[in-house]
């Protein structure tokens, strides 16, 4: 399954009463596609998944893909720590249409490395859907080694990771010793680039909700051979990467996004909106209308 090179980890668009937002849902998925996005991960992170009932990542997953109609593939963030209930969504997932599922590691059980192993694997046993792995550390507190992604690697429907542990040795580990088809995605926006260069895939998103166009035309540079202009635009994009984790995620970029004219809506508790002064410094980065690439 080719995913492309920018994914965009899609925010959940609520209104003012937090309800999910379902016109303003399909407009994003239109407008994600006009800006450079080649897939969508939708009810991960990024899209609030932990406040979402199970009735609305179902809305939502039907929502996109009825929206995207085949434009881009549509990976639903079917994952949790509950082994039944996450192979239960992706049921109900691939029903709807989803082109692939999205699996984190475990959060707050701790598992094993062999745990993880019987986590994942379990649940892709138990459907045809292309998986995406995701590690992040720093949200469910445990780390799959390189090992266990190379043992999960092996799998025929397991053809990819989001990796966000940073570990550009474990990263390169994985790239080096993973089956042919297998890639490896960014889940840092801010290494985006070192990812290419050690050989990823490209990126699982937030800022591309932002700089979509900017990050495809900075990827495109590498590709072509033209490392020292793609280095420049990082350089230039990497200010409103960080400013978009001035908060916890996605906090910022549905800020952003509204300051762009894009709507996204607040987020939900436990969450809870900028204050005036991140309102302010935000603003200073994500400008209507800026240029991002200065020559």
């Amino acid at each position: 399954m080719n995913f492309g090179r920018i994914i965009t980890a899609m925010v959940t668009p609520f209104n003012q009463h937090g309800q999910l937002d379902v016109p303003a849902t399909q407009e994003l998925v239109k407008h994600l596609i006009a800006n450079g996005t080649d897939a969508v991960v939708v009810a991960g992170t990024t899209g609030e998944s932990p406040t979402l009932s199970t009735e609305e990542k179902l809305l939502l997953f039907k929502t996109v893909v009825e929206t995207a109609n085949g434009q881009i593939p549509v990976i639903a963030g079917t994952g949790s720590n509950n082994t039944q209930a996450s192979i239960e969504l992706t049921k109900q997932a691939e029903e709807i249409g989803v082109d692939g599922i999205m699996l984190v590691v475990p959060y707050y059980n701790k598992p094993s490395q062999e745990g993880i192993y019987a986590h994942f694997s379990t649940i892709a046993n138990a459907t045809k859907l292309p998986v995406m792995l995701y590690n992040i550390p720093g949200r469910s507190a445990v780390n799959m080694n390189a090992e266990t992604t190379l043992r999960l690697a092996q799998l025929p429907n397991v053809v990819t990771i989001k990796e966000a542990s940073g570990d550009l040795d474990a990263i390169a580990t994985i790239i080096e010793h993973a089956p042919e088809g297998f890639t490896v995605y960014s889940g840092d926006d801010s290494l985006a680039l070192p990812m290419l260069s050690i050989g990823g895939a490209g990126v699982v998103s937030v800022a591309s909700h932002i700089v979509g166009n900017e990050m495809q035309q900075m990827v495109r540079n590498y590709q072509a051979g033209q490392v020292t202009a793609a280095a420049m635009q990082h350089r230039q994009l990497l200010p409103v990467m960080k400013s978009l984790f001035m908060a916890p995620n996605p906090t910022a970029v549905k800020a952003a996004m509204e300051m762009k004219g894009i709507k996204a809506g607040p987020v939900r508790l436990p969450l809870i909106p900028l204050t005036a002064e991140q309102q302010q410094e935000l603003q200073s980065v994500v400008q209507p209308n800026i240029n991002f690439f200065v020559s």
